[in-house]
């Protein structure tokens, strides 16, 4: 397969992209790919990282309120459309695919003016922008969450899930607590508030941080890089028992998340996909700052099927955090069949019906 994958901006955007390039090189190693990136999204260094050939668009998103650089944001998006149409007719591709961000718009959008068969795959339950926009001209729609069915043309609307659940799902651990001093037969609870940390997250864990030290399950705090030091000074006159680890970043995540008996976090698309794909119980904390309030969405799918616990960030403080975990963390079998209500969500082939669906659409 000749295969231009085009998603920007976020995570929540590039890694499905690649959990899809991954599957794709797996069953057919002598396949061409290209990923047509921004310049400015987080793709332009995590892509050419992976050996993938990689191509960037200047390209920016729209301001939500009148201003005058939307109409350098127009000249942009015609700018990277007649772009993306000469990369089209170099690459000769049998199929291209668009993950979202504003990139993608563009590229997707080129493809379908070319009539080369395009899909898109949403990761999300409350439909983007991009995605809107394309989904008039494209083939296919893949989505990760069934509410965001009702907001796509129906006919071209295939429930997938998210690719990065098959990624996430297939990979082995050979993680131990140990490895970070704790122990390795005790139950665990990881709080993560992202790669860049959460302060509204942070403020409540460090609140809370003297009855965590109370209690006989173990707690893993990720702070955040940026975040790290602020935290360690707020908890500079605090005890911290051994049972708690406090860690700026966990870079090899897909390998701990398996040992987790609880995770506590926001509910971006790429962390629901995970979590699901593992059956992890969670307490989901949706960030109020996205497009949408689209992690609300995402959450509300989980809690609504017994596959989370939610504490809006509104209600958020020491209390409610240490209240929501204690409920799951006391009680074993809660958190089993929370467990097996969020495996029944993973969707751990997401990557082989993507491209299944590619496939049906290539003459």
């Amino acid at each position: 397969m000749r295969l231009i994958i085009s998603g920007g901006g976020t995570g929540g955007h590039i890694y499905p992209a690649l959990a899809i390039i991954e599957d794709l090189l797996k069953q057919e190693p002598d396949s061409e790919v290209l990923y047509v990136g921004s310049k400015r999204g987080l793709e332009s260094s995590i892509v050419p990282e992976q050996g993938i050939k990689f191509i960037a668009l200047e390209i920016q998103g729209f301001k939500r309120s009148l201003s005058l650089e939307n109409f350098k944001t127009v000249a942009l998006f015609l700018k990277s459309v007649r772009e993306s149409k000469k990369i089209i007719k170099d690459f000769k591709p049998d199929i291209v695919i668009g993950t979202g961000g504003y990139v993608s718009g563009a590229v997707v959008y080129a493809a379908a003016k070319a009539h080369i068969p395009t899909m898109i795959h949403e990761q999300n339950s409350a439909v983007g922008l991009t995605n809107k926009f394309l989904s008039h001209y494209v083939d296919k729609i893949a989505i990760g969450f069934h509410e965001a069915a009702d907001q796509f043309p129906k006919e071209k609307v295939v429930f997938a899930g998210n690719p990065r659940a098959q990624q996430v799902a297939n990979m082995k651990s050979t993680f131990k607590w140990s490895d970070i001093d704790l122990q390795d037969n005790e139950p665990t609870v990881l709080i993560f508030g992202g790669s860049q940390g959460a302060p509204a997250i942070n403020k409540a864990v460090i609140g809370a941080i003297s009855e965590f030290n109370q209690r006989k399950y173990q707690v893993v705090f990720v702070t955040g890089q940026k975040r790290y030091q602020n935290v360690m000074d707020l908890l500079n006159k605090t005890r911290i028992s051994s049972n708690i680890k406090i860690l700026p970043y966990i870079n090899n995540m897909p390998q701990v998340l398996p040992k987790v008996s609880l995770i506590v976090g926001r509910s971006g698309a790429t962390s629901i996909a995970e979590i699901t794909a593992l059956g992890i119980p969670a307490v989901l904390i949706p960030s109020p700052y996205v497009t949408a309030d689209h992690q609300t969405k995402n959450t509300m799918s989980l809690v609504s099927r017994g596959a989370a616990l939610m504490v809006k960030q509104d209600d958020l403080n020491p209390k409610s955090l240490l209240k929501a975990v204690d409920q799951l963390m006391h009680d074993s079998a809660a958190r089993e069949k929370m467990a097996d209500n969020s495996k029944k969500l993973g969707v751990v082939d997401s990557a082989d019906e993507i491209l299944n669906l590619a496939r049906t659409l290539i003459k």
